[in-house]
């Protein structure tokens, strides 16, 4: 059992609780959506346009379009390459 005082050595502060339900199923969250939407991207940029056309009502142009698809792809990968660093940050140390 950790003391105060481990917490002090080793310069890390302990955790009152363990994580709950919710909190382990919003952990498997930040995962499961960027990985998701990045799986699931339309391959070309007016299938993008159609996507947002038919659910907002919104047209696109084919730039934007294509605008659009690389910042998603490129959000969608440095989350998971933050979420990958941190997990292995979390192990490591």
């Amino acid at each position: 059992m950790r003391t105060p005082a481990d917490c002090c050595v080793t310069g890390r502060t302990a955790a009152a609780h363990p994580p709950t339900w919710f909190g382990r199923c919003l952990a498997g969250l930040r995962w499961v959506v960027p990985a998701a939407l990045l799986a699931l991207m339309p391959k070309c940029p007016l299938c993008l346009a159609g996507y947002i056309a038919l659910a907002t009502g919104v047209g696109l142009s084919f730039t934007v379009a294509s605008w659009l698809r690389l910042g998603l792809i490129i959000l969608c990968v440095a989350a998971l390459v933050w979420l990958a660093v941190k997990a292995i940050r979390v192990r490591l140390g």
